[in-house]
């Protein structure tokens, strides 16, 4: 092989498009889904596409040498996106088999193995990527926790979502209204603070060191999460007259996502707290 694809990395990145693509393909052929778990699946697919494809593009033609005066340290960038491409294709894995596979559908169990052998090769990316660059703010224990933060919330916001699609149209109390505000303001915020770390520029924005407002941040995103695990909890649990679901089993399973996910963004978000006060 020539190009890109003469190396193991170009070799393994290709295998991703490919296994990804398989993946999104089988599912568009059995038809669109469009319940919340179904589209998360298909976006990760499709984000799994995007990114080892952006990034073949990218060093084949030297293009990221153009962003050194604003991304200084590619390789720490790649491999955030490949990690962040890894976790997610492992939930939309497992979000699959336990929602669309069954014994007698064809069809979904390809798309599962599929999808768990571009889980595979995204493991492998990650572990690769992580014994050569070791350095930099995404492969740090904050990057980190920063990515955790931001995918544990994807999977809050895709758990309530097919909550309130799934449940009864009367019954949307403020209370967990209000929870899945929180969930997506925090979102954005991470979000927005893993950009500022990666383009070192755009510090220069801030009124304040960046270090100070990631403390006040995860102060406020510790109280926030907190009262969203309470609201939570309370107006969710306490709905024992209202199923939203056609069987009893079913009922809870998104309630309960959403319960253990808001109570791991908690304690991450304690932990960076910690972190932060560190650095200051």
């Amino acid at each position: 092989m020539c190009g890109p694809f003469s190396s193991f990395q170009g070799i393994i990145r290709l295998v991703e498009i490919i296994f990804s693509a398989l993946a999104l393909a089988v599912v568009l052929f059995r038809g669109t889904m469009v319940v919340p778990w179904g589209i998360w699946c298909e976006f990760v697919w499709v984000l799994c596409i995007v990114v080892p494809l952006v990034l073949l593009v990218m060093e084949s033609k030297g293009w990221h040498i153009l962003l050194a005066a604003f991304l200084p340290n590619w390789a720490d960038l790649t491999l955030g996106l490949t990690a962040v491409c890894c976790i997610s294709v492992i939930s939309a894995t497992v979000a699959f088999a336990a929602v669309f596979v069954c014994l007698t559908c064809i069809a979904d169990i390809l798309c599962f193995i599929f999808s768990l052998v571009a889980t595979a090769c995204f493991l492998v990316d990650v572990v690769k990527q992580r014994s050569a660059f070791g350095s930099g703010y995404m492969s740090s224990l904050r990057g980190i926790l920063r990515i955790l933060e931001a995918f544990v919330a994807c999977m809050i916001l895709t758990a309530a979502d097919d909550h309130f699609v799934r449940g009864e149209w009367f019954y949307k109390p403020s209370g967990m209204i209000l929870c899945a505000v929180i969930f997506g303001v925090c979102l954005l915020v991470t979000a927005a603070i893993i950009v500022l770390n990666l383009l070192k520029l755009l510090q220069c924005l801030l009124v304040f060191r960046l270090n100070l407002v990631e403390f006040v941040f995860n102060m406020v995103a510790v109280v926030l999460y907190l009262l969203a695990v309470i609201l939570w909890t309370v107006f969710g649990y306490s709905r024992y007259r209202h199923n939203p679901y056609t069987c009893i089993e079913c009922s809870y399973a998104d309630m309960n996502a959403v319960t253990v996910g808001s109570a791991l963004n908690l304690v991450l978000y304690i932990v960076d707290l910690l972190l932060s006060i560190k650095s200051l």
